[in-house]
This record gives C-alpha cells, structure tokens and sequence, in this order.
C-alpha cells in the first residue's frame, strides 16, 4: 500500500507535469516550426495546421514560422542560446534563423482567414521549459 501511495503522490504528478511539457512542445512545434516553409505558403499552412483561429469567430492575426527543424530549435534552450533581457524562461538564439512572418490580409473572420508573408532573417526569443521550447516571443533584428 505505502508503494502505491508513493506512486500517486510523487510519480503520478511528475508524468503529468512532463505529459503538460511535451503537449506544449507540439503546440509549439506544429504553430512556429516548418523547415522550408516559404511565404506564399501561408494560407495553406496556417489550414492545415489548424491555427488561423483565435477563439470561435477570430482569425489569428500573425503567426511567425521558424524555418529550421525542432532538433536545432530546441538547442536554443542550452548552449545554442542565452537568457533574453534577464528572463528566466526567455532565451534568445545565439544565431540568427530563416522566418516567415505570416499576417492576415483585410480583417475577415473565420473561415475566411487569408494570410500574406514574409521572409526574413532573425534572432528567435522562446520559452523554454525543461530544456523544451514551447513558446514563441517574438523574432529580433539585431542583438546589440
């Protein structure tokens, strides 16, 4: 009986907590992560991926693509990164990566989400948990 209460208040709560990391690890990857995406692939990849709605009538106005794989991403959280304007959780690459900045055209509403983008190269700030992007900031220019 001790083992199994063990179990419930200590194991249980951790795999929660680590199954709450790794769905907001997907959610990150699947709304800012496309390796080759290119900005006239906006419309179709904000469908796709199911994130051009903000709430039931809303469409999302900006979402920012980062154009390089997960494993180089998630890097950003140790060496490939440091800690963004003395953020605990922020970090800003250490180098800057390919993005494309998609934005809606007009002011429409869901379903008629229409996305024009945006290429450019820049510094990427993300949320990290435990060693786990699983938010995007916002992209930067320049570091200094």
């Amino acid at each position: 009986m001790r083992t199994y209460v063990l179990f419930v208040l200590v194991l249980f709560p951790s795999a929660l907590l680590g199954q709450s990391i790794n769905d907001r690890y997907k959610k990150f990857i699947n709304q800012h992560v496309n390796q080759g995406m290119s900005r006239t692939r906006c419309d179709a990849v904000m469908r796709s991926r199911k994130i051009t709605v903000t709430n039931s009538t809303q469409c999302k106005g900006t979402n920012t693509f980062i154009s390089a794989g997960a494993k180089e991403i998630k890097k950003v959280c140790n060496a490939a990164g440091k800690p963004y304007k003395n953020s605990h959780n922020l970090r800003v690459s250490n180098q800057p990566f390919p993005i494309v900045i998609c934005k809606q055209k007009g002011n429409h509403r869901y379903p008629k989400c229409e996305y024009r983008g945006r290429s450019a190269t820049r510094y990427i700030v993300i949320g990290c948990k435990d060693g786990f992007p699983v938010h995007f900031e916002r992209d930067v220019r320049d570091l200094s």
